[in-house]
């Protein structure tokens, strides 16, 4: 005599085998929200590195020759007018060739005088316009957002006397009141409740340096 299962029997393993998925289900979201939530930091996470290398690059080629001597440095402090008809006092640089960033009005230019400056609640800006336009003293900078998510800009200085790095929020003076140029600069992200702080090194003009 063939034995079949009971109504019971039916019941209990269609309970279990509900278990089972419900528990898988929860397992497969769980897994696939927490997924969501680190891919968005591992894109966080290249874009600080991908803004880092770029102004990098961008102070290097500006130390370098012409712009870059042993009299003169290729970063020097200005008061730089703005859009909103304010001044900011910012360190500058110059690119030879400008930058890919740039979106001309017309055709491209040399000699692009640049500077980084932060906006609340815009991201870290660079200001620039070319010395080979007309009007280029009167003219106000264009500017470009780098990243909407720098939320501060500070500047490093070496102090000698106790060999340590010093952060400021604002550029510094000497005792004759000459703008100092900082070492390093401090760029800090932020990502909803993420944060990470770089630092950028400002080169230092290495004689020797062929004359482009």
């Amino acid at each position: 005599m063939k034995k079949a299962f009971t109504l019971l029997e039916i019941l209990v393993a269609l309970g279990l085998t509900a278990l089972v998925l419900v528990a898988l289900n929860t397992f497969v979201f769980s897994m696939g929200e927490l997924w969501g939530r680190n891919a968005d930091l591992r894109l966080f996470d290249r874009h600080v590195r991908a803004v880092s290398r770029f102004l990098e690059t961008e102070l290097r080629v500006a130390a370098l020759p012409p712009n870059g001597n042993a009299k003169t440095s290729p970063f020097p402090v200005q008061d730089i007018r703005t859009q909103s008809n304010g001044t900011e006092t910012l360190l500058t640089f110059e690119l030879p060739q400008g930058c890919r960033l740039f979106v001309w009005p017309g055709q491209p230019l040399p000699e692009v005088v640049c500077a980084l400056s932060i906006r609340q609640g815009t991201g870290l800006v660079m200001l620039w316009h070319s010395r080979l336009e007309k009007d280029f003293d009167n003219q106000l900078p264009r500017e470009t957002v780098v990243s909407p998510l720098v939320t501060e800009l500070s500047y490093d200085y070496y102090d000698d006397g106790f060999k340590n790095w010093k952060n400021q929020t604002a550029l510094q003076k000497d005792g004759t009141g000459q703008y100092l140029v900082p070492g390093r600069l401090h760029l800090k992200f932020t990502y909803r409740t993420h944060t990470q702080e770089v630092v950028i090194p400002v080169p230092a003009v290495t004689e020797g340096l062929p004359v482009l």
